[in-house]
This record gives structure tokens, sequence and C-alpha cells, in this order.
């Protein structure tokens, strides 16, 4: 077989960016940075500087991973935080410098087709159908089918976002919570109006950082440990003790969960609400977690190129 050259996948999210080299056999590197920034999109419609400031900086050291590994082509996204700012340009500038590639700016149904990729591509069809849920920072992906996707919906309710919306006491409060479980609900009621096959799925596959942090402090996990994350399968009951505890200590507190990063401390509750909110609307007994996501379903279609005949 003739070698393929390594590529790459960035995803600049509202809360992390994510970067995945690939050499079409294995994950030669996968790595994670908390940058938030989509921190105060939703209020102000722009990326502070600082936020992007933050971002760029990761990506330059992505660069250099990238130049380590003799990475020939790279696709670089950006989602939630991106769409909703005025001045997205300005991250597209700065990374397009750092990094080579100028970023695409996803629509939330194209995001949710490759998590949807990236999250079944080892799945026996024979477990499907699958409701897909990848629980961003600025909204959540819900895509339903078994090899294919037959239906989504992207929603404006991510970790991030119910934070900073409904969740400003510390602890929330039983009022906030309450509030913003409602609001999640009727997100939820678009995506079954929108999707009816989404009643109809057999197997919740949860994606992104709310859903690994939630399965990584159920097993008081003391460093991540992607073996005993992926596929591990959350029961419902587990995704609500979880939260239940989370959401009852205020963050000083909360960080010293085994499982859960410093930096995800401040908006962990918000994403394991998201998560509740869909094992109850969709009442499921458990979730099969997925470190497989977005970054897979792109590494995908950038092999899929690499080994497409001149």
């Amino acid at each position: 077989m003739t070698p393929v050259t390594p590529v790459a996948a960035i995803d600049c999210g509202t809360n992390s960016t994510r970067l995945l080299v690939h050499d079409g056999s294995r994950p030669l590197e996968r790595l994670m940075t908390i940058t938030r920034l989509g921190a105060g999109v939703d209020a102000t419609g722009r990326l502070a500087p600082e936020a992007i400031a933050r971002t760029v900086e990761v990506l330059g050291r992505y660069r250099e991973v990238m130049d380590v590994h003799g990475v020939g082509r790279v696709r670089i996204t950006a989602t939630s935080a991106a769409r909703d700012a005025a001045n997205r340009d300005e991250l597209f500038d700065a990374a397009e410098a750092v990094v080579g590639t100028r970023p695409e700016l996803l629509s939330g149904d194209e995001e949710g087709r490759l998590s949807f990729a990236g999250a079944t591509s080892e799945l026996d069809a024979d477990d499907g159908p699958f409701l897909v849920a990848d629980i961003g920072g600025g909204s959540t992906e819900i895509v339903v089918g078994t090899t294919e996707p037959v239906g989504g919906l992207s929603i404006d309710v991510g970790c991030v976002r119910v934070t900073e919306r409904f969740l400003h006491g510390d602890p929330p409060s039983a009022g906030e919570l309450s509030d913003a479980l409602s609001i999640v609900r009727g997100h939820l009621e678009d995506v079954a109006r929108v999707v009816p096959a989404s009643r109809d799925a057999r197997t919740f596959v949860g994606l992104a950082g709310t859903v690994s942090t939630v399965a990584s402090v159920e097993q008081g996990l003391h460093e991540y440990d992607r073996d005993r994350v992926h596929h591990f399968r959350l029961t419902r009951a587990a995704a609500e003790d979880v939260f239940r505890t989370l959401a009852m200590e205020p963050r000083a507190d909360r960080v010293f969960n085994p499982g859960l990063e410093a930096a995800r401390a401040d908006i962990i509750v918000g994403g394991a609400l998201i998560l509740v909110a869909l094992f109850r609307y969709f009442d499921f007994d458990e979730c099969l977690v997925s470190e497989s996501d977005i970054l897979d379903g792109m590494v995908m279609d950038l092999l899929r190129g690499e080994r497409r005949p001149q």
C-alpha cells in the first residue's frame, strides 16, 4: 500500500481547540486545549480579543506539532462561537497566518454530519439507528441514522451558552437549574418535531468534553484515560448522580472531583444538564460515550481526498 502523507484536522470550538493528526492507519496525535473562544459571544455577538489571542496561541503550538509529523493537508473548522460572531474574520485571518490554512465556518448541519461520521465509524449497524448528540460549548448537534444520517438539527444550547445565560449562582440555584432544563427541553421538542426518527433511535451516542468528563467523574479517573472513556456505557442513573453532585457544589469544591479538569469546572454543570435532559426527554437508559467525533469525521474526508486517484 502506498504510504499516506499524514493529515490533520483542527476544530476551533466554543470551549476548546482540538487537533487530530492521522496517517491513514492510526492517530498520531490527539490534543485538546480549553481556550474558551466563545466567552461572552452570546451577550456581545463578538469574539473577545483575548479569546482570539488564546486560540491563536494554541494554533501556533499545533502548527509545530503538525510540522514534526510532516502533515500535508490540513482542515481547520470553526463552529458555534464563530457562527454567532460578527468579527469572525479577525480569528480567521490570524488563524490562517499561523496555520497556513484558512478556517471553514461550518453550518450546524455539516458539523452534525461530520460528528455522526466520526462517532459511528466503529459501531455495528445492528445497534442502530443511533441518536448522536455532540454537546458543544455553544450548540448541540443531534443527528439520527444508522450508516448515514436520516435527519438532524443543531440547537443553540451548549455548556458555555447555558452557563452564561442561566447558571449565575455558585452553586446554581434550584430555580436556575429548573429554568435551564425547561429551555433545553423546549429545544429537544424541536428536535423531535423536525427529526421524528429521533424517537425511534435504539442507541444514544454522546460526544465531546461534557460527556467524556461525566464518564470520567463516574469512574473516578484521576487522569484522563481514553481507553476507559471511549465506548464506556454511562447509565442514566449515573449521569443523574454526577449532575446532582456537581450542581450542588460550589466551584471551589467541584474541582476536587476526580475526572474533572479545573478549566472545565465552571461550565460542567451546564453541560451535564444538557446530557441529563437528553436522557430524560428521549428516555434512554444508557449513553455510549464516544471519543471519536467531528475530528475523526474531518480526517475521514481528508483521507478520502488523499486516496482519490489524481
